[in-house]
Parts: structure tokens; sequence; C-alpha cells
């Protein structure tokens, strides 16, 4: 299926780029991650277990178990504080 990614703040700067469109097997947000992680370099990274990083599908607040679909929209970016 074909899932487009949004990157955001701080995770955008480290992978270079605000998005891309890619073709993946990964059934949920978590596989989806850990696909990404794979590729190694700044992916791995800004994306690494542990680190904290929301995401959003669909423009809406998800965890990662949620379930993907063809042409969905998935943003990560890192939490946000404010004051």
């Amino acid at each position: 299926m074909k899932v487009r990614i949004k990157y955001f703040a701080s995770i955008r700067e480290a992978i270079g780029q605000p998005g891309e469109t890619v073709q993946t097997d990964s059934p949920d947000l978590a596989t989806l991650r850990r696909e990404l992680i794979a590729r190694g370099g700044a992916y791995a990274e800004a994306l690494a277990p542990g680190k904290a990083v929301r995401v959003a599908l669909q423009q809406v607040m998800s965890d990662e178990s949620s379930l993907l679909s063809d042409d969905a929209e998935v943003a990560f970016f890192p939490p946000v504080t404010g004051g």
C-alpha cells in the first residue's frame, strides 16, 4: 500500500525532508516506524526505539497499534511543550 509520511520539527531537520510517499506492507504504525528505522542513518536516529516521538494518523493523534490503510497520511513529530 501507499502511505504519505510527513515529518515535523527536529525529526524533519534530522531526516532532511518534510515528507515522502512510501510503498509498505506494514499493517500498523509501529511496524512502519520500525521499517523506517531499518533504513539506518538519520531515520534510525530520529525515530529510534525509546525516543519520544508522537504520531498522527489521518491528522488524529494515534498510538502505534493503529492500523494503516492505503493512501493513509502519517505524521511523526517530537512532543511539544508549552508554557
